[in-house]
């Protein structure tokens, strides 16, 4: 088989480490791991494969003779250096919102939408993470019954956000237990736009038009490109206090009448989910369980019975592997299977 030559931009963020974690996981084909990142890394060292791996800068010039590179460095820098990586020959997978609505530009979830990968010019697009694991779930559905229009209310990870929201949930946290007071009154480093513990707000990302969030755009827009479909979809996202693995409230109208029993039997065997659906027994997807997980786990699949042919789902999946790092990984594993690197 043959190998190949993997860069990781972005190889000491949350999600380039979990990118690295995933390549060893999932024993991808790596000749030589290149792991990339700005200045104040360079020198850290990465374990890969049993052995540790130095960390180089990150620059337009650091891309000769690779083949596959995965970005996960944030999206000013995808725009300045993955269009340099991807004219020095590497297949450019980001993780970053730079490239996801370019029309060159496919937007690719592997359960989903397969084809689109291998319409590239350089570089492919990974989804928001939300928005992954609500596709997964949402094309098998489309594909037997339509669907019409979609409602989410997302629950996310503070991981969603980065190593320092992590942080900043654990401060938080420590000060609170310490103090035995709800509310934080000592300076701590923040990054999100509130205390976060013992609390959840409906803001991620930046406001935009018609005072949704960029997040809630994204779930939009992203959704109808990957599905290629004129789906209806109006989202509210939110911050939770949770450290990985992001949770979705789904209500869909569909198209044609469905059973929940036939809902389920679909998503039993859809690629890539899991069905935890057994209320009279307390069975449902939580996001402490599906954290390390790849699967996108649903359950509570029921009518909803004030709309025609409407169902509601709840949906979850770990933000940091399917929501980016395997997500990215898997997008490798089918160029490599198809011959196309």
């Amino acid at each position: 088989m043959r190998e190949y030559t993997v860069a990781v931009a972005g190889a000491t963020g949350v999600v380039g480490q979990e990118m690295i974690k995933v390549l060893a996981e999932r024993r991808f084909p790596v000749k030589r791991l290149l792991p990339l990142a700005s200045q104040r890394s360079v020198g850290k060292e990465v374990e890969f494969q049993g052995s540790k791996v130095k960390v180089e800068l990150l620059t337009k010039d650091s891309f000769e003779g690779v083949d596959i590179a995965l970005f996960s460095a944030g999206a000013g820098v995808s725009k300045e250096i993955a269009p340099q990586a991807a004219k020095s020959g590497a297949i450019v997978i980001d993780n970053s919102s730079a490239f996801r609505m370019d029309p060159e530009v496919p937007l690719v979830v592997p359960e989903v939408n397969p084809q689109d990968a291998f319409g590239h010019k350089g570089i492919i697009a990974n989804p928001n993470c939300s928005t992954i694991q609500m596709v997964v779930v949402l094309k098998p559905v489309h594909d037997a019954f339509g669907i019409e229009r979609v409602v989410v209310s997302t629950y996310q990870s503070v991981s969603g956000w980065g190593k320092e929201a992590v942080d900043q949930l654990w401060n938080e946290l420590e000060e609170i237990v310490s103090e035995h007071e709800p509310i934080v009154r000592k300076e701590i480093p923040r990054v999100l736009p509130y205390q976060i513990a013992f609390n959840l707000f409906p803001h991620i990302d930046v406001f935009m038009d018609e005072d949704y969030t960029k997040e809630e755009w994204k779930m939009v827009n992203e959704t109808r490109k990957i599905m290629h479909s004129d789906i209806r979809v109006t989202a509210t996202c939110v911050r939770v206090p949770v450290l990985i693995s992001h949770s979705e409230a789904v209500n869909v109208q569909l198209r044609e009448k469905a059973a929940v029993k036939e809902i389920r039997t679909v998503l039993s065997n859809a690629p890539g989910v899991i069905v935890e659906d057994d209320v009279l027994n307390n069975i449902y997807p939580m996001p402490l369980y599906a954290a390390g997980k790849d699967e996108v786990f649903v359950g509570r699949i029921r009518k909803d019975n004030t709309v025609d042919n409407g169902f509601w789902l709840w949906i979850v999946a770990d933000n940091l592997r399917k929501g980016a790092a395997l997500n990215a990984v898997q997008i490798a594993e089918l160029l490599v299977k198809e011959g196309k690197v």
